[in-house]
């Protein structure tokens, strides 16, 4: 049965350079007062919403610990900024990381958990890149981080498309390659080269789990914050996030962190190496047989992802 959250709602967000009111959708899993640290989840995309997090929810019931998940600026249920869709000068100079934390800070703030107990952070994907970002300022309240199917360099990603290009059939490879030189990313051959793409590395259970679905929709329906900050297509990223790394500040990360992907991740193990070499507690998992969405695989794969999580944030200090 699905979890109700017991509180949900839009928290008011201030943005210098926006000239209209912003808000925040959040949603709380369980009891913030209960004494435990809630676990703050930061979805990925850029721009895929919350949903397809909704599986730890379930660390509630199972761990009693909360569980806090929002829509970042830009996305989903928060405002969606459409007019900084990148074809203005200063589009990508505002779609950068630190508005990312920013929002983050103002969520701690208003939900009033930086104190007593404190909290984890939960990154995936992109929501990994900014927990980690957030994590090497040393912020107050933060006891655990979790950096799942994330990267700590976007040189890793570039060097991650042109492997996994690099293993498709020939004609795929020309048809992508041709499609990102071309700028055209419509065209009913890309999309169909783009599925063959994504496929091995994305989600390996079939059909899609439906909480993939919801972010899907959510990446398709505003294609805002993902095209300007990672690219025109995940297999062209050129985005505002080109050339971003957090490795020269990771060894700043005091709180105990567990890093995780997939065997067959677009996070691949090379992009986990400098969370494990520089962040000074830190444990790395790969979860064998499962691919860039490992909580939502099948086969068994949900619950051990789901059980390794809540093992490591019930830790004691």
């Amino acid at each position: 049965m699905a979890q109700v959250p017991t509180k949900e709602g839009d928290l008011p967000l201030h943005i210098p350079s926006i000239d209209k009111p912003c808000f925040t959708h959040f949603k709380v899993f369980g009891d913030l007062p209960c004494g435990k640290p809630p676990v703050v989840c930061i979805h990925g995309g850029p721009g895929a919403g919350h949903e397809y997090l909704l599986p730890f929810a379930a660390l509630w019931p199972q761990f009693g610990l909360p569980v806090v998940f929002y829509d970042q600026i830009g996305c989903a249920s928060s405002t969606h900024l459409r007019e900084k869709a990148g074809k203005k000068a200063g589009d990508k100079a505002f779609w950068q990381i630190d508005v990312f934390l920013a929002e983050l800070d103002n969520l701690l703030d208003h939900l009033q958990i930086r104190d007593g107990p404190g909290y984890h952070i939960l990154g995936q994907s992109f929501g990994g890149k900014v927990g980690a970002a957030f994590a090497c300022s040393r912020p107050s309240g933060l006891k655990r981080l979790i950096l799942a199917n994330s990267l700590a360099s976007n040189d890793h990603t570039d060097r991650g498309v042109e492997r996994r290009l690099q293993a498709l059939p020939q004609d795929t490879q020309r048809v992508l390659r041709d499609g990102n030189q071309r700028r055209d990313f419509e065209s009913a051959a890309y999309k169909q080269a783009m599925t063959a793409y994504m496929a091995p590395f994305m989600c390996r259970t079939s059909p899609l789990p439906s909480e993939l679905l919801a972010a899907m929709k959510h990446l398709n329906d505003d294609k805002t914050v993902h095209s300007t900050m990672y690219g025109p297509s995940t297999a062209c990223p050129t985005g505002s996030m080109s050339g971003w790394t957090c490795i020269p500040h990771l060894h700043k990360i005091t709180a105990p962190t567990l890093v995780y992907n997939g065997e067959f991740d677009s996070s691949e193990d090379e992009a986990q190496v400098p969370f494990f070499e520089l962040i000074p507690r830190v444990r790395w998992i790969t979860f064998p047989d499962a691919a860039h969405m490992c909580h939502l695989e099948g086969r068994g794969i949900r619950e051990r992802v789901l059980q390794v999580v809540g093992d490591f944030l019930a830790q004691a200090e």
